[in-house]
């Protein structure tokens, strides 16, 4: 039904969305792991006493080692871990033993897989729940490092590499080492993408337009910039790869969008551009410049608010 649409979409405060979507991808990644029973709502709960987590790193350090010993030139240029961490499995929440098993982890996280402390994670950030997006964006970080020597890595970071490899490939570099057989990624889902970028755009009825205009598939230019975003499906989420991380489209918008961010020196700079200037939503097509080098042409789609919202689109 459309009610059902509009929900799967934004079922939350659009600041909250892209830290949902986190949590969900790194809870079915450790489902698939380690068989077991967590999800997006019970995240924290099950990893509040620190024996997932440091059982995790053990792992972790058993296919650094494994990994040194099949490619040892490889390993020669990694950092990887040479030590795992003591844990105490029976540990119960918010308990003295909860907090020894968070602390070790977090050390061996810094002393082991050298992650900095910008994206570090305090004991009670996670069991006293203080500050679940630290503690989301270091599981991520560690994820994203022991990926490099073969253990298998949430979608989220399938999809970094993903977009690496594009890249690589439109600026004809060599492709990336993979020493070690990876499990196969699942395939990337970018059928009605347009779609559900165009929903989203479309949902504020103002005469100024905000534009977004498709470059390739996954690949949009946003505002009068020359500003590229990577946009993947995750799921119910449109993601947005932005820096060393992840956003939502629709967080995104809100920050970036003149019409919907808080900022009123932004939004007054947008209301000073002339007619000409405020671009009005329209679709062209026109040959993109590094596959017209290749003697392809490529559809540029520019997306933008219509009038009236656009119906929601199924999922």
């Amino acid at each position: 039904t459309p009610g059902a649409a509009v929900r799967s979409i934004r079922p939350y405060q659009s600041s909250e969305q892209y830290l949902y979507a986190m949590k969900e991808d790194l809870a079915e990644w450790l489902k698939e792991l380690y068989d077991l029973d967590i999800e997006v709502g019970t995240f924290v709960e099950v990893l509040e006493t620190g024996a997932v987590l440091c059982s995790h790193a053990n792992k972790v350090t058993h296919v650094a080692g494994e990994f040194a010993r099949a490619c040892p030139g490889m390993a020669h240029h990694l950092r990887l871990p040479a030590a795992g961490v003591a844990c105490n499995l029976a540990a119960q929440p918010g308990t003295f033993q909860a907090r020894d098993n968070v602390s070790n982890f977090i050390q061996w996280c810094r002393k082991e897989m050298d992650i900095k402390d910008v994206l570090m994670f305090e004991t009670e950030d996670l069991v006293l729940r203080k500050n679940e997006k630290n503690f989301v964006l270091c599981l991520l970080e560690l994820a994203r490092r022991a990926a490099r020597f073969g253990m298998r890595a949430p979608t989220l970071v399938q999809m970094e590499e993903e977009i690496e490899e594009e890249l690589r490939q439109e600026l004809d570099l060599p492709p990336a080492d993979t020493p070690l057989p990876r499990p196969p990624r699942k395939p990337r889902d970018l059928h009605n993408l347009d779609q559900m970028v165009q929903h989203l755009v479309s949902r504020c009825t103002c005469p100024v337009q905000f534009p977004m205009i498709k470059i390739s598939e996954g690949k949009y230019r946003v505002g009068d910039s020359d500003t590229l975003i990577f946009v993947r499906i995750l799921r119910e989420h449109i993601m947005v790869r932005v820096g060393g991380g992840w956003d939502t489209l629709e967080h995104y918008l809100d920050k970036h969008d003149p019409c919907r961010c808080t900022s009123l020196s932004h939004k007054q700079a947008w209301k000073t551009r002339s007619p000409q200037q405020q671009v009005q939503h329209e679709i062209c097509l026109c040959p993109a410049s590094k596959a017209a080098t290749r003697g392809q042409s490529q559809p540029l789609l520019l997306v933008s608010r219509s009038q009236s919202p656009l119906p929601p689109v199924a999922w």
